[in-house]
């Protein structure tokens, strides 16, 4: 049987459809997959911040649409670019083993984010990430920074920011920490990740024997962690247009929870913590979105659209 993987070009999605690619093929030696790329909006759109121009369903739509025309089976995001809700006819078939989670710090000259000089250039495009690093140096200047993962590398070493913000299991998969002088992943407790990341998601077509074959990919540590995560993202009506962060870690029977919302000038931050029992992770997201509601989090949130 033969599969066909729909894919981004950038670097780090080939790294990812090959790696489940490699996966599938311990599991089922007998299969025939190739990779088909396809440049999505999100590839070709790098002069605007996401939240002005629709936000990461930008980064799968010609992928859902290659399946919907039955050009690919499958297609492997990184799970925090994928929204809620699914074209019909498309399904989240499994989540793999996630990666470490945290957001990390780049600088071809500065440690970490303390040593910055006052009015440093710092790249994110994140809005998550800008209201973090204002809430933790207020005296930072914060410049957008789109583009793939090497091309955000260069800027930094062209000089064109002090440091940037990239997610650490980016860097890691496609080995890229000897290139940067410095790089320090940033404490959960210091910046709370976007939903999901460290994860990747593998979208396929609602086909009962293509379903099979991918429930070998699925690692439920990360299924779990990751449905808290975007259950709460759901429940807020919140995704990378407005500043959201939420992790859960699974630690034996517990799952500890963090949360963020606020104003990407970080003037305004909503912030939560609890720990709650494996067993009860179901409806723990949207139990903690609700409890972020009452104290305030939705007029936040429609305030901080208003900012973008």
């Amino acid at each position: 049987m033969k599969l066909t993987i729909a894919t981004r070009k950038s670097q780090l999605a080939l790294w990812q459809s090959e790696y489940i690619k490699e996966c599938l093929l311990k599991a089922h030696p007998h299969l025939e997959i190739v990779l088909e790329g396809f440049k999505t909006k999100g590839d070709v759109l790098l002069d605007s911040p996401l939240a002005k121009i629709g936000g990461k369903g930008l980064f799968t739509k010609e992928l859902e649409e290659s399946m919907l025309r039955k050009e690919a089976h499958l297609a492997v995001h990184s799970l925090k670019d994928v929204p809620s809700f699914f074209p019909q006819g498309l399904v989240l078939a499994a989540i793999s083993k996630r990666e470490e989670v945290n957001d990390a710090f780049l600088s071809q000259y500065y440690t970490h984010l303390q040593d910055l000089p006052k009015g440093a250039k710092v790249g994110t495009t994140s809005l998550r990430r800008r209201m973090q690093l204002l809430a933790l140096r207020p005296d930072l200047n914060i410049i957008s920074l789109r583009g793939n993962i090497n091309s955000r590398l260069e800027k930094l070493k062209a000089k064109e920011f002090d440091a940037i913000i990239l997610a650490f299991a980016g860097i890691k998969r496609l080995g890229l920490e000897k290139q940067i002088k410095f790089v320090k992943k940033f404490e959960l407790d210091e910046m709370i990740p976007a939903a999901s990341q460290g994860a990747l998601g593998i979208e396929s077509i609602d086909d009962e024997q293509i379903l099979s074959l991918l429930k070998c990919l699925n690692d439920e540590n990360a299924f779990i962690e990751t449905h808290i995560e975007r259950d709460f993202i759901k429940t807020l009506e919140g995704g990378c247009q407005v500043p959201i962060g939420i992790n859960a870690k699974l630690s034996g029977d517990d799952i500890q929870i963090q949360a963020i919302v606020g104003l990407p000038d970080a003037s305004k931050i909503l912030k939560e913590k609890k720990i709650i029992k494996k067993q009860d992770y179901l409806n723990a997201g949207e139990l903690l979105a609700k409890e972020m509601i009452a104290k305030g989090a939705k007029e936040i949130l429609k305030e901080a659209e208003s900012m973008i």
